[in-house]
């Protein structure tokens, strides 16, 4: 009973704060340096298999929780002002609890780092199994016409098409000659992303004998078949689990044609658009500085079959190791520059990092 008073509490005090404006804030507010945002997590948050939210917990570590009944979970913190907070799968999920967290009156997120982390599908013409992909952007794939492939026309590649338009798009002319939404395709900061990246891309990722033999399926693919690695490549977000030669496709194409031709598609997730639609709301107010937000994927599974395998076989293959190697890859590559972002807190608190050297991803 007294924790379901607390929860009551804490939900009339969101509510009460989503109307006070930024100014207001005061010391009581808890500062927050880094945000982790996990999406999926599998039974407990420690002790058990791990999902995203597991390692950051049982390492970092996490040794304090707060109700969050706004929330999926529980949020939990240490006192080096570091916090991790349990999205839910998709993109709705990924929307709801961010807003929840950012009209939250017990934080002051306003110096906050956003470290979104998890695991995603890989373009195999860009990544390995267990690789790391830093996004420059994210791009929504679920705002969108669809038509079942089955009753497209013959010279159309696939059935998806941009909103507004009468076929699928071959230039991001194209798909400004209609109508469509500003919440499909968001740049992030390319000053912190080369630093994240440029701090992390010598580091050794973890292989394992899963995704050792899965990789030599992938001929003519020499991406694919390189032990993990760290690189620079966008992320498509949809809540639609898609997969296959053919979508894949349409998922390059539609990152080039919302992001610019300079975009490449590299991982799939399930709910980055929804995080930053909800973070760039929280920015109008100064909640947030959208400025301090990373988006970082770690390829669990590829996007399409390996040669001569169809989709379904592909699809409904179990994960390579369980997908622990992508796990591994998230939490050591994101805990490189969380723990840089706290080394270094009294420059970093009020100054974005900056790489010393601009190298371009492999």
């Amino acid at each position: 009973m007294r924790r379901q008073i607390m929860q009551c509490a804490i939900v009339l005090a969101v509510a009460g704060s989503i109307l006070m404006p930024p100014a207001v804030a005061d010391e009581t507010r808890e500062p927050i340096r880094v945000v982790i945002a996990a999406m999926y997590e599998l039974g407990e948050a420690s002790g058990d298999a791990p999902g995203e939210l597991q390692f950051w917990v049982e390492r970092l570590p996490l040794e304090r929780t707060m109700p969050f009944p706004l929330g999926e979970s529980d949020l939990y913190l240490n006192d080096e002002g570091v916090m991790a907070v349990l999205l839910g799968g998709g993109i709705p999920n990924a929307t709801a609890t961010i807003m929840a967290l950012g009209a939250d009156p017990r934080f002051d997120l306003s110096k906050a780092y956003w470290l979104i982390a998890g695991v995603a599908g890989g373009d195999p013409a860009d990544m390995s199994l267990g690789s790391a992909a830093w996004a420059r952007h994210v791009v929504d794939g679920d705002l969108a016409y669809e038509i079942d492939a089955r009753e497209i026309p013959d010279d159309w590649p696939y059935g998806f098409f941009p909103l507004g338009s009468n076929r699928p798009a071959e230039r991001p002319e194209d798909i400004s000659n209609g109508w469509t939404l500003a919440t499909i395709s968001f740049s992030l900061n390319t000053q912190l992303v080369d630093w994240a990246f440029s701090i992390t891309r010598d580091l050794v990722l973890g292989d394992a004998p899963g995704i050792t033999e899965y990789r030599k399926l992938f001929d003519g693919y020499p991406l694919a078949q390189k032990a993990p690695f760290v690189t620079v490549g966008d992320t498509l977000s949809s809540s639609t689990y898609w997969h296959g030669r053919i979508l894949n496709q349409w998922a390059n194409d539609w990152m080039r044609l919302y992001a610019g031709e300079n975009a490449n598609f590299m991982t799939s997730n399930m709910e980055d658009s929804g995080t930053m639609t909800a973070l760039h709301r929280l920015a109008r107010t100064g909640i947030v500085d959208i400025d301090r937000v990373l988006v970082l994927r770690t390829a669990s599974n590829l996007t399409m079959p390996p040669p001569g395998k169809t989709a379904v076989w592909s699809k409904t293959l179990p994960y390579p190791d369980r997908g622990r190697p992508a796990l591994e890859s998230a939490f050591l590559v994101g805990n490189t520059v969380v723990q840089a972002l706290l080394a270094d807190w009294p420059r970093y608190e009020n100054q974005l990092p900056e790489a010393k050297t601009n190298k371009n991803a492999e």
